[in-house]
């Protein structure tokens, strides 16, 4: 009786669709894991930016910033939508920073809540960036797998 030995071909395709699923399987636990932590960041994220008033020119700005402001003294203080820089701080329309003197308690209330908000986007913005990129790999994996 004849019994059918795989060609290096068949091997080689066959190692290939095991690895593939294997790596399928490792970016969907990725993904799992990258939305678990959007969904527990996502409240804290809601209650902080509640806190602020979002401001963007979409002529002018590819991102947003979260403004917060303290009238009684003409503090302001911006945190971009994705964390990526540091906050700004103005005080009568000139740029200055925590260590300013003339800033209230209340200001560096303001400030700690600001910094806060910045940690937080930041997060939320490398979260999305993953699940982008997770979601993008998932489905090559998926695509890989389907061919017979």
């Amino acid at each position: 009786m004849g019994c059918h030995r795989p060609s290096k071909a068949e091997i080689y395709y066959a190692e290939k669709h095991r690895q593939d699923s294997i790596a399928l399987a490792e970016q969907q636990r990725s993904m799992d894991y990258y939305l678990s932590q959007r969904d527990s960041l996502m409240p804290k994220a809601d209650s902080l930016t509640a806190l602020f008033k979002y401001e963007r020119d979409p002529k002018y700005q590819d991102h947003g910033y979260y403004v917060l402001s303290n009238p009684w003294n003409n503090v302001r203080i911006l945190v971009r939508e994705d964390g990526g820089v540091p906050m700004l701080i103005y005080r009568n329309g000139n740029r200055t920073d925590v260590s300013d003197k003339q800033l209230t308690a209340k200001d560096r209330d303001l400030i700690s809540r600001a910094a806060h908000l910045s940690v937080v986007m930041g997060d939320m913005y490398e979260l999305e960036k993953r699940i982008k990129k997770t979601s993008l790999e998932i489905e090559k994996y998926q695509k890989r797998l389907q061919k017979p």
